[in-house]
């Protein structure tokens, strides 16, 4: 296909429009005519025009959401103006959305916010006087619909596990946690993977008034130690083992290496030989046959989750996730995901990962089924999962979407009740992401979503009522304002890039840490927002684009200085990514032994196919033609695997670590 390279923005984007129509009318060329197309079309664009948008919301889609329906509510007419209502009256705001999401109280609030004097917006009281149980708010709805849809690696079909099934199921456990004598406020560990018996412990736990440790269940016996003893866990609930990739992982065996307490173990892995210590109990044993549970309900800001932060620098931070953090979770959800009543929501995750706990709650408050999945993501039987699960949200890493797109594994419109990704994690490549907004010929969007553990959800996001471009984000999240703020202290403009300083109050911002202070980590040192506003430290850097987008830049401590100028690692990585002998890269600052300018080393696997002849010398070309001849290439390591966190960031504090003792 020939294409034009038009200035007017709106002939490049009916170009591009009329591409698409080809696309859908069936014609699914290959990805290379896609990527061709999106370069032509848009080589001309003007930075001022705003990033080159590739998805378009049209009018039906606009009017299903769930942001068309509050926009009505609230009175105004398009999503800026909703944006900023909702950080201008933020009590507002929250109580508009728990209205909207029907969240079941106890003992309702005497009111939505309260600021009081010596604490501020850094430690509000959010819903004062209310009494509830999270739980509560996750079955609402009938007790024959879905709640979750469950697949395995190896096996056909999917187990349909409807809201009456799973609540009979949580009120076995909440029952087998007081008939084990565990009281309110006891920690248990839950380190296991994602299954409708993960999902049932979770809630149960929580509705039986104790809190849940969440451990990734891809930690060795060290990492699961650690946690344990932060949480102060009482007991732990896991599994003898499970199989994926044909490879079988033993957790009861890592459990009780890390010392855990008294063990609840369920039986998943066939032929694993399993012996139980004094105290453990298998699954079946500890359930109740009493499958009614009235919940304990409590403040609003009583602890239910202890989750960690991903640990890549020294120990993890042990954040408490309270009684409101999981509004925070379903807001992001309905609102900037657009999950609805009778959709199926997927996400690859585990319980020890931020987005377990988010799923759960995002998925369940919003009427939507889970769609688990035990097994490899990047194979065909996860791929299969998706369809005949009909998958509307599917939830993402950066590196699946490359892995599948390397690997062929997704079909051209495999899934086509997908109306939208979401990706979060690290930042993503915008050729990958064309790519999978290609496979639905551009029926679905991606909607960039980055926040942390500490925050209950995202700062930073987009909806389904703007138009998306890859690796893109469209802004900030409802309720929740932000702050770049450049290395001289000012706010950044556009085009400048900047560190993120949030702007409290907002339900889901942690309060409280078990093993920090506080306010240390998050206040203190910050500057003042351009109208003296309280900021909060996120430690994200993000390019401000025009149009009001955004660019992730990686975290501030992974950013570089390279011959006296700035530079991101994920910069230096989305460029060298783009090479096809580059799988994945790592780009990591060294400094020199001797003192002097950092050094930048890259860490590579190299894809299977490729045979460059001199990879590290066509890596320096892409760094001096697309970013800055000053850059160069100190070394090149080969390696196998990138060391990742249990949310798939990958941990360059450990690259430079092993670079300095080799």
């Amino acid at each position: 296909m020939n294409h034009e390279s038009p200035s007017d923005p709106r002939e490049q984007e009916r170009l591009w429009l009329d591409f698409v129509a080809r696309c859908r009318a069936g014609e699914a060329p290959g990805f290379d005519e896609h990527w061709r197309a999106f370069e032509t079309i848009y080589a001309n664009r003007d930075r001022q025009d705003g990033p080159p948008p590739v998805w378009f919301p049209d009018a039906e889609r606009v009017g299903a959401s769930n942001l068309r329906t509050l926009m009505r509510k609230v009175g105004v007419d398009d999503y800026d103006a909703l944006y900023r209502w909702s950080i201008g009256e933020r009590a507002a705001f929250w109580r508009t959305v728990i209205e909207e999401m029907g969240v079941v109280f106890e003992r309702a609030p005497d009111s939505i916010l309260e600021l009081e004097p010596g604490g501020g917006v850094a430690q509000p009281r959010w819903l004062p006087g209310a009494r509830l149980n999270c739980v509560d708010s996750c079955f609402h709805w009938g007790a024959e619909t879905p709640a979750i849809l469950f697949g395995c690696e190896g096996r056909d079909g999917q187990e349909l596990v409807t809201r009456g099934e799973l609540l009979a199921l949580v009120n076995r456990v909440a029952n087998g946690v007081r008939d084990s004598g565990f009281g309110e406020g006891d920690g248990i560990a839950l380190y296991m993977p994602m299954t409708p018996e993960c999902v049932a412990a979770y809630l149960g736990v929580i509705k039986a008034g104790c809190q849940v440790i969440s451990i990734a269940d891809s930690f060795a016996a060290a990492e699961v130690k650690k946690r344990l003893e932060i949480g102060g866990a009482k007991g732990v609930v896991t599994v003898d083992g499970f199989v994926r990739g044909e490879k079988t992982i033993e957790m009861f065996a890592k459990a009780s290496e890390a010392g855990a307490p008294p063990a609840i173990v369920i039986r998943q892995a066939p032929g694993l030989e399993l012996k139980l210590r004094a105290g453990d109990r298998l699954w079946e044993e500890f359930l109740s046959d009493d499958d009614e549970f009235e919940s304990v309900a409590a403040s609003p800001e009583t602890p239910v989750n202890i989750l960690f932060s991903s640990g890549t620098t020294g120990d993890p931070k042990a954040i408490p996730w309270t009684h409101q953090t999981p509004i925070k979770c379903a807001m992001d959800g309905r609102y900037h995901h657009d999950i609805r009543s009778g959709d199926v929501a997927a996400w690859p995750t585990n319980i020890g990962w931020m987005m377990g706990p988010w799923l759960i709650f995002a998925g369940l408050m919003n009427g939507a089924a889970l769609a688990l999945y035990e097994g490899l993501p990047t194979g065909s039987g996860f791929a299969r999962f998706v369809r005949e699960a009909k998958v509307t949200m599917l939830g993402l890493v950066p590196a699946l979407a490359r892995a599948w797109r390397q690997s062929e594994t997704v079909a051209w419109n495999a899934w086509p009740d997908v109306r939208a990704y979401s990706s979060t994690g690290e930042a993503s490549n915008r050729a990958d992401y064309l790519w999978l907004m290609g496979r639905s010929g551009y029926r679905a969007p991606v909607i960039e979503y980055c926040g942390g553990t500490e925050i209950g959800g995202g700062y930073v996001s987009g909806t389904v009522v703007q138009t998306a471009s890859p690796s893109v984000f469209t802004t900030p999240c409802l309720g929740l304002g932000m702050v770049l703020v450049r290395d001289d202290g000012r706010a950044a403009g556009e085009g400048e890039m900047g560190e993120v300083f949030l702007t409290p109050p907002s339900i889901g911002l942690s309060q409280s840490l078990l093993n920090r202070d506080h306010d240390t980590i998050y206040y203190e040192g910050c500057p003042k927002g351009p109208n003296g506003e309280t900021l909060r430290r996120h430690g994200d850097e993000l390019t401000r684009l025009p149009g009001g987008r955004f660019k992730a830049e990686g975290r501030a401590d992974d950013t570089m200085n390279l011959g006296g100028i700035k530079v991101s690692s994920m910069e230096l990585e989305r460029t060298m990514d783009a090479h096809p002998g580059i799988y994945q890269s790592a780009a990591v600052a060294i400094p020199p032994a001797g003192g002097g300018a950092d050094r930048l080393v890259v860490y590579a696997v190299v894809a299977d196919a490729a045979e460059p002849a001199d990879l590290r010398g066509e890596l320096q070309r892409l760094i001096s033609q697309q970013l800055n001849p000053l850059f160069k290439i100190h070394d090149l390591v080969e390696i196998d695997v990138l060391p990742r966190t249990a949310s798939n960031k990958i941990m360059r504090r450990k690259l430079r670590e092993r670079y300095r003792n080799a």
